[in-house]
């Protein structure tokens, strides 16, 4: 009888198992089932926010990207990056808003959020949808992507077709708008001051070799002379008709005409174009679209801007969150609340000014607009010497500074700057003068012709053209590059290496001066577009050497180590070698 009992226990505790393995199996079935669905039918949708409690009749800020990409570019950002930078807007409670919402402020005065975001990207690409949308998912933002139409039906499959923005609209997070019908030069003169006329974008495969030119919509187009070799009614002919393709290629693959446009080029229209141009572009403009953001470069737009002249920013790949943050700061007057990542690591430092963001093994100091971001090391001003080392890996144009003796109250200190692909050597005593010790040019930087910002449209004369290309500087304002410096001081003797090549040896400064460690991040002047400027420091150590190498002191250090850097290590394999898949296949 007790058998019989414990085999009847036996089998219900199988069956209780089989049960539990059921509804587990059953469970990730459904889970994985439901992530299928959402991932092929889009399923997420975009929660509407609550009007009624909008209150804002200020304004709004409108941010476009140029493009999203999986690793980021000198063109595309980082879709980790776009994440961290929609992370931080959203923390400090900004809610996107609609291309309706813009229209209904403007036109009937009704109220948008406390802190407004129009966010937009542009081009039309695929890999900008791709890597954009899991972002708008995770804070329920809505964006609105740009595109050409002569992009639309054609073979170029990086570039989003109308059954992919049909898709993409059924989940609420996107909106249409256009850049256009295409992106042709006109006018063009080579670098050497030949006129070679009409190109397509596909046709200046190196635009290093370009010298003067301007967009379609933006001139009459003219011969070798810079005579116009059509009249008016033949330009405003040329012009409507590229609207009308616009028109009639939107109306024909998506069924309505994006209300949102964005000309090429920015700040022209308007403002030092051709009156008759700029008034044929108009008439076409106000015809088609709801709304036109014709500028670029400022992020506010108030309640009494144009709908037909609104501005936007355009973030550059290479900015640090802090940098966009430090933007809109200076464009709204609010206040931002910048990112400081590792706290173990920014409670080492005094911030003197700008902002510091402390990520794994970099710092990213963003100085203010048109002025220095300063970081002081604590507790680094009783050891006069010093060990330094530190991978500098911000934009070749730009201003990264290591101070290895810095007092502020006497304004004295002896420092290391390297300044547009220079490096210098000063130090100053109290009340003195900045004197230059040492200045020599780095070796040149490999950069590709196409990851050149082409942003040099403009209007110009036939002897300017001839004359070959304008001046330009020596390196694009978006190419980033690492140098890494070894920095010895020793009671009045300095010692500095660039990669591990000794540039000074047994350096005389003035042991007199006294101080601590500082770094210090400024932008170019060479730079015409953006005064804010992003130092990275990458692998820093600060140290103060003992007798022996053992019994140094070290004051600072953010150099992986251990079983961190194997997993660094590994992880940037990976990277690596997904990158050399997607640009291989």
């Amino acid at each position: 009888m007790k058998k019989k009992q414990n085999t009847a226990l036996d089998y219900r505790k199988k069956d209780r198992r089989k049960i539990i393995r059921t509804i587990t199996q059953t469970a990730i079935l459904l889970a994985l089932g439901i992530m299928l669905y959402t991932i092929i039918f889009n399923a997420v949708k975009y929660d509407e926010p609550v009007q009624a409690s909008w209150n804002n009749e200020k304004g709004f800020i409108a941010l476009s990207y140029f493009g999203v990409g999986r690793s980021g570019t000198p063109k595309l950002i980082a879709k980790k990056d776009l994440d961290e930078q929609l992370q931080a807007l959203y923390d400090q409670g900004y809610v996107t808003i609609s291309q309706q919402d813009i229209i209904d402020f403007y036109k009937n005065k009704k109220p948008l959020p406390d802190k407004a975001l129009f966010l937009s990207f542009e081009d039309g690409r695929n890999d900008s949808s791709l890597f954009a949308q899991p972002a708008l998912e995770k804070y329920n933002y809505k964006a609105t992507i740009l595109s050409y139409a002569n992009k639309m039906g054609n073979s170029e499959n990086k570039f989003l077709q109308p059954k992919d923005m049909l898709k993409m609209m059924k989940s609420g997070f996107w909106e249409m708008g256009t850049n256009g019908y295409r992106l042709t030069y006109i006018n063009v003169f080579d670098n050497e001051g030949r006129f070679i006329g009409v190109k397509d974008e596909g046709e200046l495969s190196n635009k290093t070799k370009v010298g003067y030119y301007n967009h379609y919509l933006m001139d009459f187009i003219r011969d070798h002379n810079m005579i116009p070799i059509e009249d008016r009614n033949q330009m405003e002919e040329r012009i409507h008709t590229d609207y009308k393709q616009i028109k009639d290629i939107y109306s024909n693959q998506l069924g309505f005409v994006p209300g949102v446009y964005m000309i090429m080029h920015a700040n022209t229209l308007y403002d030092g174009m051709n009156r008759l141009v700029s008034d044929a572009n108009d008439v076409n403009i106000k015809e088609l679209f709801n709304m036109h953001f014709n500028r670029e470069g400022n992020a506010y737009n108030d309640s009494k801007s144009n709908l037909y002249d609104l501005t936007r920013l355009q973030p550059a790949p290479f900015w640090y969150t802090n940098h966009l943050l430090m933007r809109i700061q200076h464009d709204t007057g609010q206040k931002m609340k910048f990112v400081r990542g590792d706290e173990e690591y920014a409670r080492q430092w005094d911030r003197y000014s700008g902002t510091a963001q402390f990520i794994e093994n970099k710092i990213a100091l963003t100085s203010p607009p048109g002025a220095a971001g300063m970081l002081y090391l604590k507790n680094s001003a009783g050891h006069g010497d010093l060990n330094i080392s530190a991978k500098l890996e911000g934009n070749v144009i730009g201003k990264q500074t290591i101070y290895v003796r810095y007092d502020r109250l006497k304004d004295s200190f002896i420092r290391i700057v390297l300044h547009d692909n220079k490096l210098t050597v000063e130090q100053k005593q109290p009340k003195g003068e900045v004197k230059e010790l040492f200045t020599t040019k780095l070796s040149d930087v490999q950069w590709n012709p196409l990851d050149l910002s082409f942003d040099r449209a403009s209007v110009y004369t036939r002897e300017q053209g001839e004359s070959g290309a304008p001046k330009m500087e020596e390196y694009p304002i978006n190419i980033q590059n690492t140098r890494q410096l070894e920095i010895a001081v020793k009671g009045d003797s300095l010692r500095v290496m660039v990669d591990k090549d000794v540039l000074l040896d047994d350096q005389k400064i003035d042991s007199t001066i006294e101080g601590g460690v500082a770094l210090e991040a400024e932008h170019s002047k060479v730079n015409k577009k953006d005064d804010i400027y992003d130092g990275v420091f990458t692998d820093v150590k600060i140290a103060s050497p003992g007798a022996k190498e053992a019994e140094e002191t070290v004051l600072f250090t953010n150099i992986y180590a251990g079983f961190q850097a194997v997993v660094a290590g590994v992880e940037n394999a990976i990277d690596a070698s997904i990158d050399w898949v997607i640009d291989t296949f």
